[in-house]
């Protein structure tokens, strides 16, 4: 080293003598509220480092945390990109009472932002003087370079290609990126690298600290870690203890007591952050050899018997069956819908293993004439295929469980979960790759066709129940703003008997989860019945979605007077936002129902209302939403 400081415009974080002399400035006092400054104070740029603002101290202040996080909550808050939630976890995270050494869980549903989150945690302590490293643990190592390339963005600098052999950190890095499993094989190593100094260490999905080598990773992962500095744990969903204890997790009747939560729910209500899904459920017959005697039944039936799950699920899985070939054909149709709107729009099938993934490949080439992408391993080229294909316009990725949880590729759209995994936070990892919004244009309807077999009808109705609930709450706000005046089977089923697969028939859409219920077979009925008075129906419309369609038809079409704002309104601007996303995702769901690409049908409404939706009244607006419910029900 020469001595010389680094380029200001490069440097985000002020050095040790910077502060020195802007604590000695504001004389030991906060510089916004004047209070004495304890240990722990901020170095904050007056203006922002992300707004081209110099890391010098002609451009910076000291500040109690408090003053900061204030000034955060605004417009810093705006300049650092963070979400509503991001920033309210931020607050609370500080806000607790912290030390060293203390725990802090977040979960948030998947595509919310938890990197985000996190790093912006990292640049606080940072410019505390709280920590000097940090170290990122993460289940693939995948997601060593992803962490490592959203650091570098920032400004922090993590090493993604360290290995245990190298014994040390760089010197020109701010922290490490590593694998559960390389710190469980040498915990000693890393006890030593982060009690040598003040470390963050952020556990990226938590939840897999309680798995690999005989669940022998938790207690090498607390020898290595008790002595951190702060620890940071990330999960995507809520998840249980299932006797052995995640370390640094604390637990009320077997659940994990979080810091703060961001469900999916929430996500789906705020907007801009994740996208509807529906689940086409496919049954179909399957059949096996057991005990020298055959057995056929269809995954529907199956869920009667817990015993002929795993073969039924097996047989359907089977890639020289008809069963799994019939549900990629249906898939890449969906995709090709997708595709009219959304030129990019990807597919991923989640297969049970190595084997399993290149035979679906090979299926979907002969289908599409296209060869997909295959990630089959944690391999440094398997990263860099999931890379390439997030980065280009490649219909299908077939995968086994490597991107079912933390990998980035917004645009998929269409999915088939032909796993043997039946846990619920499996699932809803898997789910979570479909889900991310791409933008507020974004009307995609992510689609993840599954088989229909429990407990997985179970989680998409849950989910589903979800969608349903935001979207009536959603449309009861905007209608009352115009009104007013002011215990799970959780075991993989590899672990189940063995059986010899005989074969398995073409798949059946027995169902969509789309409202979080199944349809009887009545309802079935009545749904082709209908159909067949309405004579010609458009291509693609089931009788599925037009039973759907018949419980869970839209609210009436009378159409509110729109009245004058009241000082207790929200600007008409906010009002016609929450509208425009009101509509877009009733458009979404007519989409599904008759198979027919958004562009289409507000191309429909538009020479309907002779505007466009962005210019359009407030009172259009809603008109508008009052035709796509009556369109909804006239395909009743």
């Amino acid at each position: 080293m020469t001595g010389v400081s680094p380029d200001p415009l490069e440097r985000r974080r002020f050095s040790s003598r910077e502060r020195v002399a802007l604590f000695l400035a504001a004389d030991g006092r906060c510089s916004i509220c004047g209070r004495e400054l304890a240990a722990g104070w901020h170095g904050d740029h007056v203006k922002a480092w992300s707004h081209g603002g110099l890391t010098d101290v002609v451009n910076g202040q000291a500040l109690c945390p408090e003053c900061n996080l204030k000034k955060g909550s605004g417009s810093m808050a705006d300049a650092l990109g963070l979400r509503e939630w991001q920033q309210e976890a931020r607050e609370r995270y500080h806000g607790r009472d912290g030390g060293p050494g203390n725990s802090f869980l977040v979960v948030a549903t998947p595509g919310a932002g938890k990197t985000t989150f996190a790093l912006t945690v990292a640049e606080d302590l940072i410019s505390q003087g709280v920590i000097s490293k940090i170290a990122v643990v993460v289940p693939t190592a995948h997601l060593r370079r992803q962490w490592s390339q959203a650091a570098s963005r920032r400004g922090i600098q993590l090493d993604h290609r360290f290995v245990n052999a190298n014994g040390a950190v760089g010197k020109d890095f701010d922290g490490v990126a590593v694998t559960y499993h390389a710190v469980a094989s040498e915990p000693l190593l890393w006890r030593k690298l982060c009690s040598g100094r003040r470390t963050l260490v952020i556990f990226d999905e938590i939840h897999h600290a309680g798995e690999g080598d005989g669940q022998k990773w938790g207690p090498a992962l607390k020898q290595a870690f008790e002595l951190a500095e702060r620890r940071l744990l990330l999960s995507g969903t809520p998840f249980r203890t299932d006797g052995t204890a995640i370390p640094f997790v604390n637990y009320e009747e077997g659940r994990a007591v979080h810091g703060y939560n961001y469900d999916y729910g929430m996500a789906l209500t705020d907007g801009g952050v994740v996208r509807p899904a529906v689940f086409p459920a496919m049954d179909g017959e399957s059949k096996w050899r057991r005990s020298g005697e055959h057995e056929v039944t269809s995954l529907t039936l199956a869920d009667t018997d817990e015993k002929t799950v795993p073969p039924a699920l097996k047989a359907a899985l089977d890639p020289n069956g008809q069963w799994i070939p019939s549900v990629l054909r249906e898939a890449d149709a969906a995709l090709t819908q997708a595709r009219i709107d959304t030129p990019d729009a990807g597919g991923l099938v989640v297969a049970f293993d190595q084997s399993a993934a290149r035979a679906y490949a090979q299926i979907l080439k002969d289908i599409t004439g296209e060869d997909p992408a295959v990630a089959v391993s944690d391999e440094p080229e398997a990263s860099q295929i999931i890379r390439d294909f997030a980065d280009s316009d490649k219909r299908w990725i077939v995968a086994v469980q490597m991107v079912a949880e933390g990998v980035d590729i917004p645009r998929l759209a269409v999915g088939v979960y032909a796993s043997r995994i039946r846990t619920r936070m499996f699932f809803i990892q898997v789910a979570g790759r479909f889900v991310r919004l791409r933008g507020e244009e974004d009307e995609t309807t992510a689609r993840l066709f599954i088989p229909s077999i429990q407990p997985l009808l179970t989680y998409a109705q849950e989910i589903e129940k979800t969608v349903d609930a935001v979207l009536a709450s959603e449309e009861k706000r905007v209608r009352e703003i115009q009104e007013s005046d002011g215990g799970d089977p959780d075991e993989p089923l590899s672990l189940l008997p063995a059986f010899e697969t005989v074969g398995s028939s073409q798949a059946v859409h027995h169902t969509t989860i789309a409202s979080g219920e199944s349809i009887t077979p009545e309802e079935m009925n009545y749904a082709k019945n209908v159909m067949s008075r309405a004579g010609s129906t458009p291509r693609g419309l089931t009788p599925e979605y037009v039973a759907l369609l018949l419980r869970t038809a839209g609210a009436g079409t009378d159409v509110p007077t729109q009245r004058p704002s009241t000082p207790d309104q929200a600007p008409l601007a906010d009002q016609k936002h929450d509208v425009r996303r009101l509509l877009r995702r009733k458009v979404g769901r007519y989409s599904v129902v008759v198979n027919k690409p958004h562009q289409h049908i507000h191309a429909d409404l538009n020479r309907h209302f002779g505007d466009d939706a962005k210019t359009a009244t407030l009172d259009s607006l809603m008109k508008r939403i009052a035709l796509v419910d009556r369109w909804l029900k006239e395909q009743e």
